[in-house]
């Protein structure tokens, strides 16, 4: 998978206005955004099919535990407790939505899945959803590019930003949805100035272009998500309300908090299925939909889980690692023709975790899960 990331917005003006070009007036920090390609598909034969299988691409299983760290070296990497707490609080207000995720702040960078750098000659970006997973162990996935706490609201908008890369989220000013008719070479010679200093290249590619709309969650636009960077006046023709500018109110909007609780909705104590052996366990669950379920080896010996019917799905099976909660194997059989399949050794009573991301099924009841 190819090495990508996205690079943050700053949600309010800086406090040095920049200079003018014409009629833009250049006071906002943006950072370059790359996300990860769409996943490559054969020819599927359904339309449907391939929207859904990238709606949920780069999305986590619910009920994981994502854990990050703060760099404590080099120093030029690190920052004080005040920045940290900023971060912190961003976490916070992204569980406070009761979403099915967790996050634990760990003591070790190799235990972590999101590294945070505050490296203030690099911006400030995140990785995309499990993407980051395929990063070096010692590379950041997210970084700071900027002080957290100069201005209270920018701060904790650019961290809750850069998690929201990080949960699976893209940018929302590139929805295609959106309708915006930009003023092209104002944008170009906006960009092209201090602080940013892009490139034509970089903005388009990450002001101009807009999104596969099989990527986008929904089908309207969202000026006010936590995802969308604000723009100067003389930056968008169409819509004509925003000829002026385009601030988001700040903070998680209505949607931002509806669609993370859509991919990540809570868990129910209990929730989990018991999953006998040799018996086909039916899943009753629509595209995008998670179905979990709890496994008991009875003797020694290497397991197969797999899954079966017209379905695209994503499975994984987790387990307890030297004491702690780990993956012990996961497969994506999203687009190929084939089912998922894992084969694990367990030890004789040793319990694991199944999990099964529906990302397309054909018909209700078309899909099950198998232990053999």
């Amino acid at each position: 998978m190819a090495k990508t990331k996205a690079k943050g917005r700053s949600a309010r003006p800086a406090k040095a206005a920049g200079p003018y070009l014409g009629e833009v007036i250049v006071s906002h920090r943006f950072c370059a955004a790359r996300f990860p390609k769409p996943p490559k598909l054969r020819d599927v034969g359904d339309g449907n099919r391939a929207r859904l299988i990238r709606e949920t691409a780069f999305k986590w299983m619910n009920g994981k535990t994502i854990k990050y760290w703060f760099y404590d070296k080099p120093a030029r990497w690190t920052a004080d407790e005040s920045q940290e707490n900023v971060v912190r609080k961003a976490f916070d207000m992204w569980k406070a939505l009761g979403i099915g995720l967790d996050f634990a702040e760990v003591p070790s960078r190799q235990d972590a899945d999101v590294r945070i750098a505050f490296d203030l000659a690099d911006g400030s970006w995140s990785y995309v959803g499990t993407d980051l997973l395929d990063q070096p162990k010692d590379e950041q996935t997210m970084n700071f590019g900027w002080s957290l706490t100069a201005d209270p609201q920018e701060g904790l908008d650019t961290a809750l930003h850069e998690i929201g890369h990080t949960l699976g989220f893209p940018h929302e000013h590139q929805n295609p949805f959106a309708g915006i008719v930009w003023d092209e070479e104002a944008v170009y010679r906006s960009l092209a100035a201090p602080p940013n200093r892009w490139s034509r290249s970089t903005t388009f590619h990450n002001i101009i272009e807009k999104i596969v709309p099989d990527t986008v969650q929904g089908s309207s636009w969202d000026p006010n998500s936590v995802m969308h960077y604000p723009f100067e006046a003389g930056l968008i023709l169409k819509p004509p309300k925003y000829r002026r500018g385009l601030s988001p109110k700040g903070g998680l909007s209505a949607r931002d908090r509806s669609w993370v609780r859509k991919f990540y909705p809570p868990i129910k104590p209990g929730a989990a299925r018991a999953l006998g052996r040799f018996q086909s366990t039916p899943l009753r669950i629509a595209a995008g939909g998670q179905a979990d379920f709890d496994f008991t080896a009875d003797q020694t010996r290497e397991y197969s889980f797999a899954t079966f019917g017209v379905a695209d799905t994503q499975l994984a099976v987790s387990g307890t690692v030297g004491g702690k909660t780990a993956v012990l194997a996961e497969d994506d059989d999203s687009g190929a023709d084939r089912n998922a399949m894992l084969r694990i050794k367990l030890r004789k009573g040793e319990q694991v975790r199944v999990q099964v991301r529906m990302r397309y099924i054909g018909q209700p009841g078309e899909a099950a899960l198998m232990v053999w």
